[in-house]
């Protein structure tokens, strides 16, 4: 890769790595994950850079190479928890309550099908349009409707089954 390319490469990983970290947390709920799935789609868009012209789509590329990694990976053989010496530390200034609908919102996200969750997140947390998702995951416009409209629906069951009026406090 010539120097310019290796440049603008670096210059866009320092200044979407956030961003696109939270959408692979968001994706696959753990955040050692989450930092191997960004890790591991920079390094196949690394490979690829010169091969996108439009430094405008690069962000597209990334998230859509992001998805497809996490789909291959739920695909294949399951991840292995592996053990540690001591358990992280917590932060005592937990809200309980909060905590305990933040846990039971993401383990209900992380029950949906891969293509349905990945709608939802670049959706409601990355705030992207029906559009620019369809163009992401290389979808018609109709099927991330029917996506949406289907997880949320799971959602709301799921959060009505576990304690009945919380489907109505928690919004996407």
């Amino acid at each position: 890769m010539d120097p310019a390319a290796e440049d603008a490469f670096r210059a866009f990983v320092t200044a979407r790595s956030p961003a696109l970290l939270r959408s692979a947390y968001l994706l696959v709920g753990d955040r050692g994950r989450a930092e191997d799935l960004l890790q591991v789609t920079l390094l196949k868009t690394y490979l690829r850079w010169a091969r996108i012209k439009d430094p405008g789509a690069a962000e597209g590329y990334v998230r859509r190479a992001m998805v497809n990694t996490a789909t291959s990976w739920w695909r294949g053989r399951p991840y292995r928890e592996r053990p540690v010496d001591a358990l992280p530390e917590r932060d005592a200034a937990d809200d309980i309550g909060a905590h305990v609908e933040q846990v039971a919102m993401w383990q209900h996200l992380l029950a949906l099908p891969v293509k349905q969750r990945a709608v939802v997140v670049l959706r409601y947390y990355e705030g992207m349009s029906e559009a620019e998702i369809a163009d992401t995951l290389a979808i018609s416009r109709g099927t991330v409707k029917s996506h949406a409209a289907r997880a949320l629906d799971a959602l709301r069951r799921r959060l009505h089954e576990d304690e009945p009026g919380l489907s109505e406090r928690v919004t996407l």
